[in-house]
């Protein structure tokens, strides 16, 4: 296995956890290593993003 498949392994507690449901939601970190807002609504959005006016607000500041 090389370095760049180490950097994309998720680590539970860290990068994500599961939901009573059993989905993966990413936590504020995992967005910020990302590096851009996809735009989805996540519930640990750092930067912002409201899925109902479709703007994002700074939260990064």
């Amino acid at each position: 296995m090389n370095d760049r498949e180490n950097e994309k392994k998720l680590i539970e507690g860290e990068d994500y956890y599961l939901t009573p449901e059993g989905y993966k939601c990413f936590t504020e970190k995992f967005h910020l290593n990302r590096g851009y807002c996809c735009k989805s609504g996540c519930k640990h959005c750092p930067y912002g993003f409201d899925k109902k006016t479709n703007e994002i607000r700074n939260k990064l500041k």
